[in-house]
């Protein structure tokens, strides 16, 4: 897991052209100027999604990982607490769903505040449970940009 400022992206070029792509879109865009929605960037292997929600309790987290792919979590406005563990600390939940390329986990981890104009990098050996409070509930907007494993 990478947690940094958007302002620092010039240090991940190195992760390859797509996750550059990703890490430049979240940069140059104002998104609040951009509807709810998912918006391909380069075809079905780096798809954005735009969401606005409220913060919830640790309580109501899900833990859930991704096989196929990068997310690159991004906080537009707002904060919120992302918990993150490594997949071998983690016990399986649910069954792998190919079609959504998600499981879900139960066990323990940790916890980094996402504040605005910062993003995580989660690898597919990253569990996390995204969108919890930090004290009270905070409208939230996020971009999570998928990025397809090659």
């Amino acid at each position: 897991m990478i947690l940094d400022s958007i302002d620092n992206i010039s240090l991940y070029k190195g992760l390859g052209d797509k996750v550059t792509k990703a890490l430049n879109y979240l940069k140059e865009t104002d998104f609040e100027k951009i509807e709810n929605g998912k918006y391909e960037l380069e075809g079905k292997d780096v798809i954005a999604a735009v969401s606005r929600y409220k913060t919830k309790p640790a309580e109501e987290g899900k833990w859930e990982a991704h096989k196929n792919h990068i997310d690159i979590q991004f906080i537009a406005s707002g904060a919120e607490i992302i918990g993150y563990s490594f997949l071998k600390d983690m016990k399986p939940k649910t069954e792998y769903n190919p079609e959504k390329d998600v499981q879900f986990f139960e066990g323990e981890g940790q916890s980094a505040k996402a504040l605005k104009n910062t993003f995580l990098i989660l690898f597919p050996t990253d569990v996390h449970m995204p969108g919890i409070r930090i004290n009270e509930a905070e409208e939230v907007i996020k971009v999570v940009v998928k990025v397809k494993m090659q």
